[in-house]
């Protein structure tokens, strides 16, 4: 099966303000989807991305943090939310910008995995960060929109 890179949608492409619909069916096109979305991820250097991100409407979304395992999410709530912690955050769909928003020390997730097996996962630090981030994206919330004053948002400098 070919694996394809997406284009990346960005603000304001009105399909990151859309909560996306749950998948009731596991086939073959979620299948690619998922396997389009990690190419992407990766060709990208990006830690997460939700279905919206490259225009399906979807409750689907990959991670993988530095040196682990991609972990594909469909369908996925947060069950707990513990603690708070000032982060400093990016996005695909909001490129050459930083922020600095509050996200939760750990929060515990419930999805299904490729096989549409129910699986609970718990994550601190950046774990927790990025699933609180991707799933935003599925509720249609962009991590800007927990910017609370203009100054926590910054242009990132060109690089050399």
């Amino acid at each position: 099966m070919s694996v394809a890179v997406l284009k990346i949608r960005t603000l304001p492409d009105p399909v990151l303000r859309q909560k996306a619909r749950k998948v009731n069916k596991i086939d073959g096109s979620i299948q690619k989807l998922i396997d389009d979305m990690i190419d992407t991820m990766h060709t990208n250097a990006g830690v997460g991305l939700a279905a919206p991100q490259v225009g399906v409407s979807l409750r689907v979304a990959v991670i993988e943090l530095p040196g682990e395992e991609i972990i594909p999410l469909i369908n996925p709530e947060i069950t707990k939310r513990q603690g708070e912690r000032v982060v400093q955050e990016a996005c695909l769909s909001v490129p050459g910008y930083q922020g600095e928003i509050e996200r939760s020390v750990t929060v515990k997730v419930k999805a299904l995995d490729r096989q549409g097996k129910e699986f609970r996962l718990k994550g601190k630090e950046l774990l927790a960060q990025a699933l609180e981030h991707e799933i935003d994206h599925l509720d249609g919330t962009v991590y800007v929109d927990h910017i609370e004053e203009p100054e926590k948002l910054w242009k990132l400098s060109e690089q050399l």
